[in-house]
């Protein structure tokens, strides 16, 4: 289990993160996500030591990371894939990181195997693709066979083979009853991976939901009625939100669709229409964090 309380951290005055509180259980895949200098990499970065925060705490299974005394048994991590020395072969760059903890040779050809790359062990790592890269990236996370583990954008360079594979390995390490935290910018694929879902925004915590949960409640219902300034009182009322929809309508989030027609029908407004709209992940992002967007591109 991962445990934030309170964490902040400020670079040259400017707030990274800001107050973050949210915990990362484990048996299930917590996908972590925001936009572009939300904080995501500062805030993985403070889990595992790398970087002091400057106010709150962070503990992995109820202990500051920098106190473990054989750290990769504890958490394994994937933060960047390119950080490893590009003439020692795959093999041997695994085998240097297992001797820091005390791991056996023998675990570094078990996790070669696991994600693909015996064949080219005794190749140098320098030669490889972004692809092959990742995957030696996700052997050393796995090294200590770790019950917390980290990954940061993990199938960035993978083919459609690697992506379906990671996917179904971080569904089998949460099964094993593992934590895992998985941050990534690829929706479509997190929507079929991620049980959990952290979104922060300019380093704030923005919403902490079960993924289809999340999904639901971004979902709304297109309503056409022949009274919408009174059905819109009763629906707030009730605690929906309302919005101007496309051609007159209106957009209702917060009541299922049969909610929102026993109203209509107490109210004595008759509807045209009553159409649930369902989001995908990406559209309910897109939503949460439209405000959150620090750095916007401008369409030519």
């Amino acid at each position: 289990m991962i445990a934030l309380e309170g964490l902040t951290k400020r670079y040259g005055g400017k707030t990274a993160v800001d107050g973050l509180t949210f915990t990362v259980e484990p048996g299930r895949v917590t996908g972590f996500f925001g936009p572009n200098g939300a904080g995501k990499s500062t805030t993985m970065r403070m889990i595992l030591g790398l970087d002091r925060p400057d106010g709150g705490s962070v503990t992995v299974n109820g202990r500051d990371y920098v106190n473990v005394p054989l750290p990769m048994r504890e958490v394994g991590a994937l933060l960047d894939a390119r950080a490893l020395h590009g003439t020692r072969t795959a093999r041997n760059h695994l085998r240097w990181l297992a001797h820091t903890n005390a791991i056996p040779d023998k675990r570094v050809d078990e996790v070669l195997r696991l994600v693909g790359l015996e064949s080219v062990a005794r190749k140098r790592s320098g030669t490889f693709s972004l692809g092959m890269g990742q995957r030696l990236g996700i052997a050393a996370a796995l090294l200590g066979d770790p019950k917390v583990l980290l990954f940061d954008e993990p199938v960035n360079g993978l083919d459609p083979e690697g992506i379906k594979w990671i996917r179904e390995l971080m569904r089998g390490l949460a099964d094993e009853g593992r934590t895992v935290l998985v941050s990534s910018h690829l929706m479509s694929e997190m929507a079929l991976t991620a049980d959990h879902l952290v979104v922060i925004g300019r380093g704030r915590l923005i919403a902490d939901v079960g993924m289809r949960e999340f999904v639901r409640h971004s979902s709304g219902v297109l309503v056409r009625a022949d009274d919408q300034e009174l059905l819109t009182a009763r629906l707030i009322g009730a605690g929906a939100s309302v919005e101007p929809g496309p051609e007159a309508a209106l957009i209702v989030t917060g009541l299922a669709a049969g909610e929102i027609g026993k109203l209509a029908m107490e109210a004595g407004v008759a509807l045209s229409e009553l159409t649930p709209q369902r989001l995908s992940l990406e559209e309910a992002y897109m939503n949460l964090t439209r405000d959150s967007i620090e750095y916007q591109a401008v369409v030519a």
